[in-house]
């Protein structure tokens, strides 16, 4: 049975564990818990989109901030007052778009309380070393996921610079916001999650899976795949969003196989140090060899007095 939180373990049972009926309701109520967090996150998204708060400018302008570093003569001029403005064409277009930002911002807003508590549903039916490695994974994982948001922001504003100034003499291109944004946010969630890859190597490393002799073997092989993904996972198709995600993910890729080597070395030092070097974990022990199997003691005879004696 799965472990109880910590609050709970004395009133569901003083062990701390949980039947299933418990455990599924604990699920329900963490799960409650959390999406109550991401919608409060997509209204204040919602309302940030357009106003600024706490002196933070609106999240519209951070998001435009890209197309809006544009020369003007690369950009079509919407508006009385030839502002920067991207263009709708259907009726809905203002608060559909709003609210695929505010839902996008919602969800990263909250982030930190629903990781937390699906670290708070998984941690108690762990040991307090799987707690502290499950909590330093989410740590990483987070920031891992924002750099790369950060990256494809940067990298945004040098893509469209590369795909709205050529051949800007003979034409001027109009930008569509909801097509605006979808490339902006599909950016921001590629190049985060992508930067999720190191976290995921290393833990299979210290699972024992993936251990850093493969790593070395396929190193050449993986580098090239990582080419391969973003040239097929950046949706602007543009050689500057390309590179620049293959080339985070190999520096990335890098760092992990530096991390797995230096784990798999001290976990030799230790099986050296512990005298079992060069054992393979899948083959009998050889200890069990120099064990002396025990001869088996005769089976009890039955005594034929008992019964005279007792008379």
């Amino acid at each position: 049975m799965a472990r109880a939180p910590l609050g709970r373990r004395r009133r569901v049972n003083p062990d701390g564990t949980m039947t299933l009926i418990e455990h599924l309701y604990e699920l329900r109520r963490r799960l409650a818990v959390a999406m109550i967090a991401v919608v409060i996150g997509t209204v204040l998204g919602y309302v940030w989109f357009e106003h600024s708060v706490f002196g933070v400018r609106s999240l519209g302008e951070i998001l435009t901030g890209p197309y809006c570093s544009l020369p003007d003569s690369s950009r079509a001029n919407i508006g009385s007052n030839h502002g920067c403005r991207l263009l709708g064409t259907r009726p809905f277009d203002q608060i559909m778009l709003r609210l695929k930002v505010g839902a996008t911002a919602g969800v990263l807003l909250a982030s930190p309380v629903w990781l937390y508590q699906l670290w708070a549903f998984i941690t108690p039916g762990l040991y307090v070393k799987e707690r502290r490695f499950a909590l330093t994974f989410v740590s990483a994982a987070v920031t891992l996921f924002a750099s790369g948001a950060v990256l494809a922001y940067f990298v945004v504003a040098k893509a469209l610079g590369f795909l709205l100034t050529v051949a800007n003499n003979v034409q001027v291109t109009a930008l569509n916001g909801s097509d605006y944004f979808s490339l902006v946010i599909a950016l921001l969630v590629i190049f985060g999650v992508s930067f999720e890859l190191p976290l995921l190597l290393v833990m299979l490393n210290r699972a024992g899976i993936l251990p850093y002799a493969k790593l070395k073997a396929w190193r050449r092989g993986l580098i090239f795949g990582l080419f391969v993904f973003a040239a097929v996972a950046t949706p602007g198709q543009d050689p500057i969003s390309m590179l620049a995600l293959a080339g985070a993910l190999t520096v990335l890729f890098e760092l992990a196989v530096q991390i797995a080597r230096l784990h798999d070395r001290r976990v030799e030092r230790r099986r050296v140090e512990e005298g079992w070097a060069g054992l393979d974990p899948d083959q009998r022990s050889p200890l069990d060899d120099r064990i002396e199997p025990v001869a088996p003691s005769p089976p009890p005879q039955a005594s034929t007095t008992g019964y005279d004696e007792a008379t």
